[in-house]
């Protein structure tokens, strides 16, 4: 399943942002700009088996490997420190506003927490527990 909403606030002005943090189901989760990049994007978090990942005008700019469970690493804390400072910075390059644009990327997903979420199975509205349509003229 593949849900698919649109994201007002984060400021992307290019690129994308895609992660495989995404609370609480943990499936790819991917913000973007551009659809070549908003691909590539899921294509690098895939084939790393998990992690975060910055692409821009089709090149992978910066990537954190997850490989435990999609969620962890195996590297040392000085390593994925830095690897998720450079990885913020290459999205606020991009014009990300937010201070940690992948953790709040990380909680559009979690449908427990209110309003909107999105979901493997499209966007739900947590307070009314139902789905709701990505066109509102259009009832689902």
């Amino acid at each position: 399943n593949i849900g698919k909403g649109l994201v007002r606030g984060m400021g992307l002005r290019k690129g994308a942002l895609a992660s495989s943090i995404a609370h609480d189901a943990h499936n790819i989760i991917v913000l973007g700009v551009e659809d070549r990049d908003i691909a590539r994007a899921v294509i690098q978090v895939n084939k790393m088996g998990g992690g975060l990942v910055v692409v821009a005008d089709g090149e992978v700019k910066e990537a954190l490997q997850l490989p435990i469970g999609g969620l962890m690493s195996d590297r040392p804390l000085e390593e994925v420190s830095a690897a998720t400072k450079r990885l913020n910075e290459a999205a606020h390059a991009l014009g990300a506003k937010v201070a940690d644009p992948f953790m709040a990327m990380s909680f559009l997903a979690l449908p427990v927490v209110p309003k909107l979420k999105l979901t493997d199975r499209g966007l739900v509205d947590v307070e009314r527990f139902a789905f709701v349509d990505l066109f509102a003229d259009r009832e689902q």
